[in-house]
């Protein structure tokens, strides 16, 4: 069934509705720059609207009151219509949609009057024999490019494969080519090198769909792409660009911005299954392994303690909020030592009930299973152990129950955390099987998906109850989109290979192209043998830069991966830790930033460097940390050199090599050993650090080292508050704009707001300066010293030097007791000896 034509066209409450020969479309304008086109076949069924998705809506919506915390009902747009024959033109500030009436299909202008998207002419929206919708784009094989789609294995660009989403327990997946994955994110940017002007897409279907990005071939038509989805309507939401953090930043408006983590989150999470499978006394052994840490200058934070803490006694079977007491005694007391060591632990929880579960009764007494397809039986699926039910997330009793046996059982122990293992439902086969949807009674294949975001919704609503005030810290291994403003997501059980080193790059990239910021996957790998001792570091050494830093396994050779298992690396693992322990407060602001406005904390080169088209592709597997710093970790065994493309528009500096600058715009190649992390900072940048960190919640930090370089104006937003409640949402916090403005006299301004009381009591500043040395400086308009010797710089409190060394200007001196003050460095032209001509 193919939608040819359009018949009438009526306006309604929030757009406008199309009348065609096989389907109606809706359409809404929720801003100039997002554009809603809803195309409903089944004329036998309302057009309903019941999402459990979006955030901002500007209709009325069945999980209005179940969101009530979290949505805005917005206005829509009221955009005239400009119709003749043919078409039908629709306009906003930025954009003007063409209805093209016969064949039917929409091609979508900039206001300048640039086409920048187009459906594929008599042949854009279609319902094939079985039910399933398709989505027809046109597009050009050579020159569009493809980005986000969620968790997706291989190289960022997407363009030329075919991607199914049906989450799937994807343990030792390919890193390459493996498809589908643990998430559904139906979302893409797509951008034509030639016009470098990005779009954004995203179907608000919860469907199991597919993507195609240009595999497919047809002599019949132009060069398409196109969606399918197994059911429910072509909810296409258009995002405008030009840039790529526009596009992320409407794509976030609709579905959430990714929660702000507690500060301890950020820190090492160590894991593996052996660590709760012990026979007895796994509190203990547990309590070695953080002394291991702490003797051995490993960093740690966290811990994620598997589910072998909820296995029974007798049998070796999961029952999820169970505790083995042969293993743990003591549950309360073990969360109480850990919490005093300033360990949080994590503990794993999985929405699959076997039949000799303790708390059966109580599940079947409530009614809280997934039913059978006539809605008669609880329905038994494929589990750990044997035949499952599984919790309905869909409706209130599933929900109640599961988060009064997760307050009682979990929370109330002493964990502020929550740990969402195995929620794809993979075990539910039959997709006919029924869930209560808020007494409507829908599908697992419409709502299988689902579940996994509104398990962490349960969670938010546990943690909110025990512990009010505090900021949820929660994790998620499936999801659909809008998760991000629930969960810090991982990456599933990755495989032990160098593949997966290399290409677990792209999948957290390409996760925060969808919106997740918050995202890791397991070093060291999850499934196979122990990694060897290179790959374990290099590992290592590429995590560091990951929001979710954690070491896990479940090695099938009788080892664990620990950071310390190969001692001839040791000194380079510490170092990497310091490392990431030293960026802490970079990568909180950006955590903070994707909070605020959906920007990723490691970025593909083109979101920074857009006008450069050499980055387009991401062979070579590096990003950006932030604005301010390009990585490109060592991914091949054996390597001596890393090759290395530094995009066109600025100067580069090696943050390994006393800051060497090289020209954008080329690729270089540059010699590696075991303890080489190759970052490059920006020509324009500012990169925070501090040296105080050690354990996250528990450092005051007292001293912040900025790299600075000056080649143009720049920015960077500093972000700080208490890390762990949530009073930073009525102004508890210090964001602190430090705008740089370049030129002889480069000038360094810190303007804070807010009221939390940063605890910075000492600034020290590295200005790249190749040219020659300063001049002059001062500090809120006080001159500072000058130092020859750096032995009498490194002993005064205030004071500058210039390091020939790396050629910076350093400056050090206490942080002002303002909220607004300013430090000059001037490179101005002076004459020593009185003989310079005028």
């Amino acid at each position: 069934m193919l939608l040819r034509t359009c018949r009438s066209i009526e306006k309604n409450d929030c757009g406008y509705l199309i009348h065609g020969d096989a389907a109606d479309v809706l359409l809404v304008f929720m801003s100039d720059d997002v554009i809603r086109i809803r195309v409903h076949f089944d004329r036998t069924k309302p057009m309903e609207e019941e999402s459990y998705t979006l955030v901002t809506t500007a209709w009325p919506d069945r999980m209005d009151e179940l969101l009530a915390g979290e949505r805005t009902r917005i206005q829509a747009l009221d955009v005239p219509m400009e119709e003749n024959e043919k078409e039908a033109v629709f306009c906003t500030k930025t954009l003007r949609l063409v209805l093209n009436k016969k064949p039917f299909a929409f091609s979508l202008y900039t206001a300048e009057g640039e086409l920048i998207y187009q459906d594929l002419r008599e042949r854009a929206f279609e319902r094939d024999q079985l039910g399933r919708l398709t989505h027809y784009s046109k597009t050009d094989r050579e020159l569009d490019h493809f980005y986000g789609f969620g968790e997706k294995t291989g190289h960022l660009d997407k363009k030329g494969r075919r991607l199914r989403m049906s989450p799937k327990d994807a343990i030792g997946h390919d890193p390459e080519i493996g498809d589908p994955m643990y998430k559904h994110i139906p979302f893409y940017i797509r951008i034509n090198e030639r016009q470098r002007y990005a779009m954004g897409l995203f179907y608000h279907n919860s469907y199991d769909c597919v993507f195609d990005l240009g595999q497919e071939l047809s002599g019949y038509w132009e060069r398409y792409c196109y969606y399918q989805t197994d059911g429910g309507d072509i909810d296409l939401f258009l995002l405008n660009g030009p840039t790529m953090a526009q596009v992320l930043e409407h794509y976030t408006w609709l579905t959430g911005r990714s929660a702000l983590p507690t500060k301890q989150s950020l820190g090492y999470c160590a894991s593996t299954m052996y660590y709760a499978e012990l026979e007895k006394d796994c509190d203990q052994e547990i309590y070695k392994v953080i002394d291991k840490h702490e003797k051995e200058g490993v960093l740690i934070d966290n811990f994620w303690l598997a589910s072998g803490y909820s296995s029974g006694e007798e049998d070796n079977l999961r029952y999820v909020f169970n505790w083995n007491h042969k293993r743990f005694p003591d549950p309360k007391a073990f969360f109480a030592e850990m919490n005093a060591r300033g360990i949080n632990v994590i503990v794993n929880l999985k929405p699959g009930i076997l039949k000799r579960h303790p708390y059966m009764d109580l599940f079947k007494k409530n009614d809280v299973f997934i039913k059978t397809p006539d809605g008669q039986e609880d329905y038994l699926g494929r589990w750990w152990g044997g035949e499952g039910r599984f919790v309905d997330f869909t409706g209130p009793a599933g929900r109640n129950t599961w988060k009064q046996l997760l307050e009682e059982n979990i929370l109330k122990m002493g964990t502020k955390t929550v740990w969402n293992d195995n929620c794809e439902m993979d075990g539910v086969e039959d997709r006919e099987a029924q869930c209560d949807f808020e007494g409507k009674k829908g599908t697992m294949a419409e709502l299988k998906i689902l579940h996994s975001n509104l398990m962490a919704y349960v969670a938010k609503q546990a943690l909110a109850e025990v512990y009010p005030g505090e900021r949820p810290y929660i994790i998620n291994r499936a999801g659909y989109a809008g998760i991000q403003r629930y969960a810090q997501v991982w990456g599933g059980d990755n495989l032990t290979d160098w593949r997966t080193l290399k290409f677990n790059i792209a999948t957290i990239v390409g996760m925060g192209l969808s919106g997740c910021a918050n995202m890791g996957c397991d070093i060291g790998g999850f499934a196979g043998g122990a990694p060897e001792a290179e790959l374990l570091l290099r590992w290592i050494q590429s995590g560091v830069f990951q929001p979710r830093f954690c070491l896990n396994s479940a090695n099938n050779d009788n080892t664990v991966t620990q950071p310390w298992m190969y001692e001839e690396n040791l000194p380079y693992v510490r170092q990497a830790y310091a490392l990431r322990y030293r960026m802490l407060p970079y990568l909180y602001s950006l955590m903070y930033e994707a909070n605020q406005n959906g920007l990723p904390v490691m970025r593909p080169l083109f979101l920074e460097f857009p006008e450069d088209i050499n980055t387009y592709t991401d062979q070579n597997l590096t990003f950006m940390y932030g604005k301010s710093v390009l990585v490109a970790n060592v991914v091949e065994k054996g390597a001596t050199t890393r090759r290395i493309y530094l995009p066109a528009g600025c100067k580069w500096y090696d943050m390994n090599d006393n800051l060497r600058e090289y020209a954008g715009g080329q690729t270089i190649e540059v010699p590696v050993g075991p303890g080489s992390i190759p970052m490059f900072l920006r020509g324009s940048a500012i990169f925070v650090t501090s040296e105080d960190v050690k354990k996250i919640l528990r450092d005051i930090t007292k001293q912040m080292d900025l790299l600075v370089a000056a080649e143009t104006d720049t920015s960077f937003v500093l972000y700080d508050d208490d890390g762990h409640t949530e009073d930073y949402k009525q102004g508890v916090y210090a964001k602190t704009t430090i705008q740089v403005t370049a030129g002889d006299q480069t000038k360094l301004r810190f303007v804070t707001e807010g009221s939390y009381p940063s605890p910075v009591e000492r600034l020290t500043v590295k200005l790249v300066s190749k040219a020659k040395g300063a001049f002059w400086c001062t500090v809120d308009g006080q001159p500072v010293p000058r130092f020859i010797v750096r032995d009498g710089w490194e002993e005064a409190e205030t004071g500058w030097y210039y390091n020939l060394s790396d050629r910076t200007i350093w400056l050090k001196c206490p942080r002002p007791k303002k909220d607004d003050f300013t430090i000059v460095i001037s490179t101005e032209k002076f004459d020593l000896i009185g003989m310079a001509e005028d």
